[in-house]
């Protein structure tokens, strides 16, 4: 007797594919992992701050303060939020602490981001 989908009914191809995508699957803990990443990437502000370092590189507070138009501490506020989730890196030149993008895999992220809401906007 052919297996059946308790949920739709369907036929076994139907239960193949579903094993299929179950071993693909991130972990719970990996998917958790995931949320709060997009929780971090959600805000307005911190996206900016991002995108300011994808463009120039690096940047100390009182730039990025100066470009979007924030106090120091604000700046301050969101540059921890990012740097605990590993999304910018601080160095170090004497008294002056710059921000980066922690690596490549944040700006190809902003980069595919902005390059589907660009595409969105083309149709």
């Amino acid at each position: 007797m052919e297996k059946i989908c308790p949920k739709c009914g369907a036929g076994a191809e139907h239960l193949k594919r579903i094993d299929e995508v179950k071993k693909h699957y991130p972990s719970s803990t990996e998917i958790n992992g995931m949320a709060d990443f997009y929780k971090v990437m959600g805000d307005e502000t911190r996206l900016k701050l991002l995108m300011s370092l994808e463009a120039a590189g690096k940047l100390c507070v009182s730039d990025l303060s100066c470009v979007l138009n924030m106090s120091i501490s604000a700046v301050s506020h969101q540059l921890k939020v990012l740097k605990v989730n590993k999304l910018v890196k601080a160095t170090r030149d004497g008294k002056t602490v710059y921000y980066e993008l922690d690596d490549n895999h944040v700006k190809s992220i902003l980069e595919i981001a902005l390059e589907h809401i660009k595409e969105e906007d083309n149709t």
